[in-house]
């Protein structure tokens, strides 16, 4: 069946985004905020603020860690995020694909954090990150098998986010995650969470 598109101009992307993720010629009438067609489950406008407690054990957690940084640690050059980071750049589809492997690669270095000096200070941000993650495994695994694969932007920084653990002295990799804490949530989760309003 053939819907209509939506009455307002929104231009052709939003539509061609949802034929590729839906993998059918039908255009799709209008969607909830942040919910990715045909994504059962898949539901980030919860995300588009987290709560103040939230925010605040984060901001303890980095805090914390900000005390116990070495001389050697703030010498680290924190290339992992650059500022030129932007998930604007990336298509619709792609951002959730960025953000989770984003998101799993700071639960990585953080669940390595949690078991020395950190400890229970990390445990309501690992809580609240494992929550994101689950909600981005379900937008991306939504997509269709033969979808879209990651391509120029995308593809450099899912490689450079993979390889990070690799090639980063733990120190640094540390340092560089908990620096980006607050733009990974509060401008990468929420632009992702507003989906097509991200621009």
């Amino acid at each position: 069946m053939i819907l209509q598109a939506p009455d307002m101009a929104v231009g052709c992307l939003p539509v061609l985004i949802a034929m590729v993720l839906t993998g059918t010629e039908a255009v799709p009438g209008p969607k909830p905020l942040g919910v990715f067609p045909d994504a059962g489950g898949c539901h980030l406008a919860q995300f588009q603020s987290l709560s103040p407690q939230e925010l605040q054990a984060f901001k303890k957690a980095k805090d914390t860690f900000e005390e116990s940084l070495s001389l050697k640690a703030w010498s680290c050059r924190p290339r992992l995020f650059p500022r030129t980071w932007d998930l604007q750049q990336l298509q619709v589809w792609e951002r959730p694909v960025a953000l989770e492997a984003e998101v799993a690669l700071t639960l990585k270095v953080l669940e390595t954090m949690a078991d020395g000096s950190l400890g229970s200070i990390l445990d309501q941000p690992l809580h609240t990150l494992r929550h994101i993650q689950s909600e981005l495994q379900a937008c991306v695994e939504a997509q269709p098998p033969a979808g879209p694969r990651p391509r120029g932007r995308l593809h450099h920084w899912l490689h450079r986010l993979h390889e990070a653990p690799k090639k980063e002295p733990l120190s640094c990799l540390e340092t560089s995650v908990m620096f980006n804490l607050f733009r990974l949530l509060t401008r990468d989760l929420k632009c992702v969470a507003s989906g097509d309003l991200c621009a």
